[in-house]
Parts: structure tokens; sequence; C-alpha cells
């Protein structure tokens, strides 16, 4: 199946598969809006309280098992607001941003034809699995939404794990589930810290970094095995390391001949 030592390719969610940013981006604009023309906020208190929980959530901690997530995020809005505005606490404000916020980048969430296309070509060659971090509720809200799951042989959520990426745990039972050595697979991502380095550590074949801005650091660390621009380079880069193999077991095969 598929290439020579490649059978399969995992896939990050957010910002690689998905334009998750750009959801997001949609979304506080929708509740900048809604602040104003509904609850007569000016635009910069609206702005201000949208730019505290964009805050909040890239700090988030979340525990499961001491709080929802639902009720997490409801409170960063509460205290946004409350930092903002000042005044008593509004429980139902936050509520009502925060599910328009959801509502919104949910709708907005979506997997691109050409990209749907991809996977359904290169999954006729490997199999193909979803490997997300995050909190269960949230990324299973997020798959439903763009209605990926008939593309993957499998699909793993961090928050469903005793470990997320880069662990190499997670990495490990996933390939469990695909019936696949870790030398065999390809992580696919747009995170250094989770995508690349979590491939490293569990010594897949290869990792490829989804780079959209393509300014490259100096010092690029971890360094991945391949970079690309967009997810659909990908099919290039897997006939370039078909062509490394071979070329490779070609060079090991005249070796052994004069030997």
């Amino acid at each position: 199946m598929g290439l020579h030592g490649v059978k399969a390719v995992f896939f990050d969610l957010d910002n690689t598969l998905i334009d998750t940013a750009a959801a997001g981006r949609r979304a506080i604009e929708e509740v900048i809006s809604a602040l104003q023309s509904k609850h007569q906020y000016g635009e910069e208190e609206a702005r201000a309280i949208c730019d505290k929980v964009q805050a909040k959530l890239l700090k988030e901690c979340h525990d499961p098992a001491k709080i929802c997530i639902t009720d997490l995020r409801i409170s960063h809005w509460e205290e946004a607001i409350q930092e903002t505005i000042g005044g008593e606490a509004n429980r139902d404000l936050a509520a009502e941003c925060y599910y328009l916020w959801k509502t919104t980048r949910l709708q907005h969430l979506t997997l691109a034809e050409d990209t749907r296309a991809m996977l359904t070509e290169l999954r006729k060659g490997f199999r193909l699995l979803l490997l997300t971090n995050g909190d269960r509720q949230t990324q299973r809200e997020k798959i439903e939404a763009c209605a990926c799951q008939p593309y993957f042989d499998a699909i793993v959520v961090g928050g469903e794990q005793k470990e997320e990426k880069p662990a190499p745990s997670i990495f490990h039972y996933c390939c469990d589930l695909l019936g696949v050595q870790p030398a065999e697979c390809v992580m696919v991502g747009d995170s250094l810290d989770t995508d690349i380095q979590g491939g490293l550590n569990a010594g897949l074949k290869a990792t490829v970094w989804l780079n959209k801005a393509m300014t490259t650091p100096v010092d690029i660390s971890p360094v991945p095995h391949y970079i690309i621009s967009s997810v659909l380079d990908l099919p290039a880069v897997l006939q370039k390391m078909e062509h490394n193999i071979n070329a490779k077991l070609e060079t090991d095969h005249m070796a052994s001949s004069t030997e």
C-alpha cells in the first residue's frame, strides 16, 4: 500500500485542513457588531472586550475534570466585559457573546473542495488519520461542522487521550490504530511545536510543515523534513519522497550487486 516505506499520513486539523483563524476572525466581527447594534457599546469598547477574550483563549488551561469548556469560555467573556466596562458581572451577556462567537465560527469552518479532492485521491494509496489537539467537545464540534469524517480511516482528538501532541504516545497510539509503524508515517501540520516536534519525537518517517506565509526564520526549530505553503502541495512532496526512496533502493541494489 502506498509508497515504498510510507503507508499512512497524519493530518492536523486547525489551520492545516480548515482555516480556523479566518473563521475565528469572522466570529469576532459578528460579536463586535452585536455589541454595538444590540447593546449600544462603542466600537472601541466592543473591540477591547473581544481582544481580551482572544488573549484569554491563547493562555487557556482547561481541565475537563474541573470545569466544562462551555462554562470556562463563558467566564472568559464575563471577565473581559467586566475588565473593560467595570460594574457587576454580566453572565447573560457573556453567554450571549460566547454562543454567537461559537456558532459563527463553526458556520465558517469548511473543508474546501480542492482539499476534499486531494484527500479522496490520497486515500487510494494511503491510510489517512486526523490528529488534532484540544478539548474533546470543541474539536468534535469542529469535525462535525466541516464534515471531514468520511475522508479519514481514523480520527484522534488529543483531549480524549492521556497526552496530546507533541508527546510520542499519541502518535504511537495512532500508528497502532492503523496497524502501521512510526517509520511508515508522515505528519502534516502548521505547528512546529506540536505537529513537527511531535512527529520527530515519535520517530515518524517524515514531517511536513505547512507554512502559509513561507517567510521561514533562519534558525527554524525544530527542523521539518519538508515545508509547503499550501496543503495542496502535499501530493508533490509524497511523490518526491517516493522518488528519493526508489533512488536509494536502486543505489543499494547496485551496491550489493557489485560486492
